[in-house]
């Protein structure tokens, strides 16, 4: 196929009218290697931030206004590909002023489509008049093929990009990379600056968008490989051209919130039982143990590691998607995707970083969770890196053998109707397990709770099947002195073969 064939094959994917053809640029050659080279040649020069257009106007589109612009849907890219997923595009606004290129691509071909005015109806906001001809896009989403109205994949501001899962309702986001999170020093966002868009065609269900990240101490070379199964599946590869040492770079990163759940109802001041994105950080190490840690929105900010040497995963998860737990029938969080990441080859040493900050609200995103190498990364060094995103209800690859962590409730220590008061300093805890062996298993009375502290005392453990369903209880008190976090770790056990993954908590005493 020629040049000019290829072309003109892209223009009849992206509508094919004479104003589609007015909004594109000069096809130019272009792959993966094009970009990889580009990234090398962009990390051995200064770093040059965007340029933001207008800012002292972008700056004034806030939340109601960004309602008010709207993409205009017969605009959209791709809505005459067969199979495809038409593409719509985000206006700048205040919380993303730095536009991005995006291109078409296809057979080899590369062709710039050009910011318009015209792709956006701006209603009586008056911002068309006030906004210059080149202002840019602040991202993209893809929308279905079948119901051109819902959207299911975006990528806009900084790196961030998200899927809407099985059940169409976004909540966690991924990130190409991060940088320093949780330092002392200040945290770096680098930015995807350009995009390359390869839609799926009736012989391939596959999308393929390739990306150019720039950041202050380093760039990268991105290709995204997405299809629709069970949610989303995603293969990420990644090359990083290092400018300057990063004492912290965090492979794979997700970003979530919670507010709070179940675990944690202090900070319930909201008429609803909970709030949260996910629930959860769950890992698949690489000694094969199942680990599971529920969130917790902690009064400062809270970083914990997990060493690890080649891990076989690890994710945010949602598993509580019982609405009766959430009462909310417009935000949907029980619909909330999982995100669980799947790393391709050897990863190494390293940790899984999981990062909580304090919130008053449900619209910050307060946890990350990331991979972090062991080895420090230098200026000059060259990482490659490799993994699948699964974003979906529930995370791949469960355990058929042992039974996962499904609920974590915390009250008062001691005996309940006991004389006397019972103490401020014990807590009892409540963990309910399901699935694996333990589903089989008719009520009884020797399974028993391996408990561990970092500190404190351990007592009155014990385990039981909770009558009318197929979880398994374990409840255990604490009693402790002082304020100081305590570490607490439990599984269940029957004689010497382990039933559950591995249970893990970070209490925080009262202060």
């Amino acid at each position: 196929m020629t040049q000019s064939t290829a072309a003109g094959s892209m223009l009849l994917a992206f509508g094919g009218s004479s104003a589609a053809r007015a909004a594109f640029g000069p096809s130019r050659p272009f792959d993966f290697e094009v970009l990889r080279r580009r990234a090398r040649d962009l990390a051995a020069k200064a770093y040059v931030p965007r340029r933001r257009p207008a800012p002292d106007v972008t700056r004034t589109i806030d939340y109601d206004m960004i309602n008010k612009i709207k993409f205009r849907p017969d605009k959209a890219a791709g809505r005459d590909a067969a199979n495809g997923y038409p593409v719509r595009f985000f206006h700048l606004h205040r919380f993303v002023q730095e536009p991005v290129k995006i291109h078409t691509l296809s057979g080899g071909t590369a062709r710039e489509l050009l910011f318009s005015k015209d792709l956006f109806d701006y209603g009586d906001t008056g911002m068309d008049k006030r906004l210059p001809d080149d202002a840019g896009f602040a991202g993209f989403k893809l929308m279905d093929g079948i119901d051109e109205a819902t959207d299911w994949l975006a990528f806009q501001g900084a790196s961030y990009f998200r899927c809407s899962g099985e059940e169409g309702q976004y909540g966690i986001s991924a990130r190409g990379i991060a940088a320093n999170t949780a330092m002392e020093t200040r945290e770096e966002f680098p930015s995807f600056t350009e995009f390359w868009l390869d839609l799926a065609n009736e012989r391939d269900p596959t999308v393929t968008i390739l990306a150019l990240l720039e950041g202050p101490s380093l760039t990268g070379a991105y290709r995204f490989d997405t299809r629709r199964e069970m949610g989303a599946v995603m293969d990420v590869q990644a090359l990083l051209f290092i400018r300057n040492d990063i004492p912290r770079l965090g492979i794979a990163p997700l970003t979530s919130m919670y507010w709070y759940g179940e675990n944690d109802r202090r900070a319930a001041h909201d008429w609803r039982p909970e709030i949260h994105d996910s629930d959860g950080l769950s890992m698949w190490n690489g000694r094969n143990e199942r680990i599971f840690r529920p969130l917790i929105n902690p009064r400062s900010l809270r970083v914990n590691s997990f060493l690890d040497q080649s891990p076989k995963g690890f994710g945010l998860v949602q598993r509580d998607r019982n609405f009766e737990n959430y009462q909310d029938d417009g935000a949907f969080y029980n619909r909330r995707p999982s995100l669980w990441v799947e790393p391709k080859g050897d990863w190494g040493h390293g940790s899984v970083r999981l990062v909580e900050i304090p919130t008053e609200d449900e619209i910050h995103d307060n946890i990350v969770a990331f991979w972090q190498p062991r080895d420090p990364v230098r200026k000059g060094d060259t990482v490659n890196v490799a993994y699948r995103l699964h974003w979906r209800n529930l995370q791949p690859y469960p355990p058929r053998e042992i039974a996962q962590v499904v609920g974590t409730r915390i009250g008062q220590g001691g005996i309940p109707g006991q004389a006397g008061r019972r103490p401020d300093t014990s807590r009892k805890f409540v963990i309910d397990f399901r699935g694996g062996r333990l589903a089989k298993i008719a009520q009884r009375f020797d399974i028993e709770p391996v408990v561990t502290a970092s500190r404190g005392r351990v007592s009155n453990g014990y385990v039981v099947k909770v009558v009318g369903t197929d979880r398994w209880r374990a409840l255990f008190d604490l009693s402790f002195d002082g304020s100081d976090s305590i570490d607490l770790r439990c599984f269940l056990r029957i004689g010497g073969e382990t039933l559950t993954e591995t249970w893990l908590y970070q209490y925080l005493p009262k202060g």
